[in-house]
């Protein structure tokens, strides 16, 4: 009995010394990784975009909107772009109108410009109810470059000055989206 209890004695021992073995040390380490993905973000800055005439008779309406963008494409085939679509004509009737303009001619127009990655639409582009228009389009590896602000694009609009439109105030709902992959 007394071997029993000497082995069992030992068993234990050994047991505990293995357990305390286990506790580890006073460093250790671990591995971070992650999958870095295309992404992109948008952010109108311009709420609501007033169009106003330069006073002279039947002179175009102007006016401008701003965006702030986020952006990183896939390296190797990405792409992105930032595109609009009218999608509220506007209203009330009898004024101006994207998919049917009193006029032959009449048109929401406007023009790009950037202060960051991609590549600005060129010319003067119509804007459509139907169909999305480009803004600014990404190759791949495309990237913000200014960070934390994020970079930026303005659309300087121009609509023509037609005088069969009605007197009275008109609004249109213009949607821009942004996409990356």
């Amino acid at each position: 009995m007394k071997k029993t209890i000497a082995l069992a004695g030992v068993v234990l021992l050994l047991a505990a010394s293995a357990a305390h073995a286990q506790l580890g040390s006073g460093t250790g380490t671990t591995t971070v990784s992650l999958s870095v993905s295309a992404e992109a973000a948008l952010n109108v800055t311009t709420g609501s975009t007033s169009l106003t005439t330069a006073g002279t008779n039947f002179s175009s309406y102007t006016g401008s909107t701003g965006l702030t963008y986020f952006i990183r494409t896939t390296q190797t085939g990405g792409s992105g772009s930032i595109t609009l679509k009218v999608t509220s004509d506007f209203s009330p009737a009898h004024g101006p109108s994207v998919a049917t303009p009193p006029s032959t001619g009449d048109a929401l127009t406007y023009t790009c410009t950037l202060a960051g990655a991609g590549t600005a639409c060129t010319g003067s582009v119509t804007s459509s109810t139907t169909s999305s228009t480009s803004v600014v389009t990404f190759g791949a590896g495309a990237h913000t470059v200014t960070f934390p602000g994020g970079d930026t694009a303005t659309t300087a609009w121009t609509l023509t000055n037609d005088p069969k439109y009605y007197t009275g105030s008109y609004s249109a709902t213009i949607t821009f989206t942004i996409s990356a992959t």
